[in-house]
């Protein structure tokens, strides 16, 4: 899926189902450093004081995407992952 150079304004909040924790709901902030043609996405825990640093989702031009971060599991990431590519195309 493509997000073209299209970015979250500021920042969302999204729900994510956790196979061995808690449900979750995580903070995704547009990196405001972009790199060419590369958009990263910052994920913290939503509503702490001093909130965790969850890792980076980074989509190319062609809309691929990788994690960069040791926390979220496969299924987490994916979900992430469509959530952002779903959020931008309603913008």
């Amino acid at each position: 899926m493509m997000i073209n150079n299209a970015n979250l304004i500021k920042e969302a909040k999204a729900w994510i189902k956790r196979k061995n924790a808690p449900d979750e709901i995580i903070r995704v902030v547009t990196d405001i450093e972009q790199k060419g043609a590369v958009i990263s996405y910052e994920l913290y825990t939503a509503f702490d004081d001093r909130p965790d640093y969850l890792g980076r989702i980074l989509f190319d031009a062609q809309g691929y995407w990788i994690y960069d971060g040791e926390i979220l599991k496969i299924g987490e990431q994916e979900q992430l992952a469509k959530f952002i590519m779903n959020y931008v195309k309603t913008l």
